[in-house]
């Protein structure tokens, strides 16, 4: 992958930093895009091929000037907030709102510009969703929601690729919920309250957790995949990539 400059949008943490190091190891090099230089300049100095950028993925500026910079074949977004824990009648619309303000802003401007530029033929754009995006979060305000507009917005994405004969390939990617990340650890541990678990009983339900570098791995293998073979989403667990509809 030596020739395949990828971009990965919220580098910094979780999932973001365990798939910047695993295509810096397949040999990528690697834009490591966040807001926090302090938390860049650690990855970059703990992987070889990883190059810091902070930016706000959220700038509507950000993606035209970086993909003009550096020209990527691979761009992966994973930026997003943190949503607050509470149940639905505890929220305000501000707090509900978070995620659509945010994750849902990010993927759409990243995704719009990766086809106005466009990205060469054969790019791959990856929008990492979430599981919630499924079955929901009841405790996440509108995260749930959010996540799956960002699938849904992909597939659009897909679809204009192929009107306009672009030959990039979108796809979504939504993760099981793993305590492996903050986001991840924080939820669990208030759905385990709510149903009265202990955090050992409630994640022992979860099975074997995701971790940053399984996730790293999986998503190497889905950017080396055949574009023919793709399919528009996968589930991501402890055991890789399945495909969804």
């Amino acid at each position: 992958m030596s020739d395949h400059t990828t971009l990965v949008v919220g580098a910094s943490r979780g999932l973001g930093r365990g798939i910047a190091a695993a295509f810096a190891q397949a040999g990528a090099p690697v834009v490591a895009v966040a807001r926090t230089a302090s938390a860049l300049a650690e990855l970059a100095a703990a992987t070889s091929g990883i190059e810091p950028h902070v930016a706000d993925a959220a700038d509507a500026a950000a993606p035209g000037m970086l993909i003009e910079r550096y020209q990527p074949r691979n761009v992966i977004v994973v930026a997003g907030a943190t949503p607050p824990v509470r149940p639905l009648h505890q929220h305000t619309w501000e707090t509900f709102s978070v995620n659509w303000n945010c994750d849902v802003r990010i993927a759409f401007h990243w995704l719009r510009e990766a086809l106005r530029r466009p990205l060469p033929p054969g790019s791959r754009v990856i929008v990492v969703s979430s599981g919630a995006a499924l079955k929901g979060s009841p405790l996440s305000g509108g995260y749930a929601g959010a996540k799956a507009t960002e699938r849904f917005i992909t597939g659009y994405a897909q679809g204009e690729s192929e009107r306009a004969g672009l030959g990039i390939a979108f796809t979504a990617v939504l993760p099981q919920l793993t305590p492996a990340t903050d986001l991840g650890l924080s939820a669990a541990r208030a759905y385990a309250e709510r149903a009265g678990q202990s955090m050992e009983e409630y994640l022992q339900q979860l099975g074997d957790p995701l971790t940053p570098q399984g996730a790293g791995e999986a998503l190497v293998k889905l950017a080396r995949a055949e574009a023919a073979g793709l399919a528009p989403a996968y589930r991501l667990t402890s055991v890789g990539l399945q495909p969804l509809p």
